[in-house]
């Protein structure tokens, strides 16, 4: 089975390599640059630093604004559960910053902050902090009452639930808010640095769509693409080592804001 789907991979690959190339052929390297070239150019600039460079700025804009959003947002639904009249006051507002695009709130974070690192992590944490806290209150609401009910008849306190019961039941959908949001972050960071920076992978699409330089935006495209495969790797894993006490299944449906 993992021979067959390794090789259905490799195929898709391939056939993806060749379409490529054919639109390369057929409208041109000028508009669309061909794998040969994207390869020279990946190498050229891998070589003299300047890719890394540029990466390791991007990469560390969507960090920091993946912890910065995303510990609160998994952390606030558990304090919620236990605040039900606060969280029944709160709950519009939370769908009203859900709902607002986060794209628009991007020059108030230059405004605010310059044009350095701070407003890209802030745009990213706008991003991950509702994709983590929506997912991870599904799961605080999906945990069975008669279960909790049981518990506080057996004695356990509001503690002793919050551990072996609702902790357990929820942190799967923590882990699925987290997964969902990891793309997200470097997409985030990539929009700010299309606003506004002069450094990170953003910046070098934008430079090189501004000198008509294709090869230099599917570089960049590329090395992003390789870099949230990468991320979404290592997040599956970590959630697996961490949750490898729990049979495997699926974590469940998102919560529907507003629901």
């Amino acid at each position: 089975m993992n021979l067959r789907l390794t090789t259905d991979r490799i195929v898709i690959f391939v056939v993806l390599i060749a379409f490529w190339q054919l639109c390369s052929l057929e409208f041109g390297q000028h508009w669309f640059s061909s794998p040969l070239k994207f390869v020279d150019k990946f190498v050229e600039l891998g070589l003299n630093g300047e890719i890394v460079f540029h990466m390791t700025y991007t990469v560390k804009a969507a960090i920091f604004g993946f912890l910065v959003g995303g510990i609160p947002g998994a952390l606030l639904p558990f304090v919620l559960r236990r605040l039900p009249v606060v969280n029944a006051i709160l709950d519009p507002y939370f769908i009203a910053g859900y709902g607002v695009p986060k794209l628009a709130l991007a020059p108030l974070f230059v405004l605010w902050f310059g044009i350095d690192l701070e407003p890209k992590v802030a745009l990213v944490a706008s991003i991950v902090s509702f994709l983590v806290f929506f997912s991870t209150m599904a799961g605080v609401q999906s945990v069975n009452a008669q279960f909790v009910n049981m518990a506080r008849v057996a004695g356990a306190n509001e503690s002793h639930i919050a551990r072996h019961i609702v902790w357990p039941g929820a942190i799967p959908y923590a882990f699925a808010g987290f997964r969902i949001a990891a793309p997200y972050s470097i997409g985030a960071a990539v929009v700010g640095e299309l606003i506004s920076s002069n450094r990170g992978l953003g910046y070098m699409i934008q430079a090189g769509a501004t000198d008509f330089d294709t090869t230099t935006v599917f570089v960049s495209l590329g090395t992003l693409t390789m870099i949230v495969v990468l991320v979404n790797i290592c997040v599956a894993h970590a959630e697996r080592w961490l949750l490898r006490w729990r049979p495997r299944t699926g974590a469940g449906a998102a919560w529907v804001p507003g629901a």
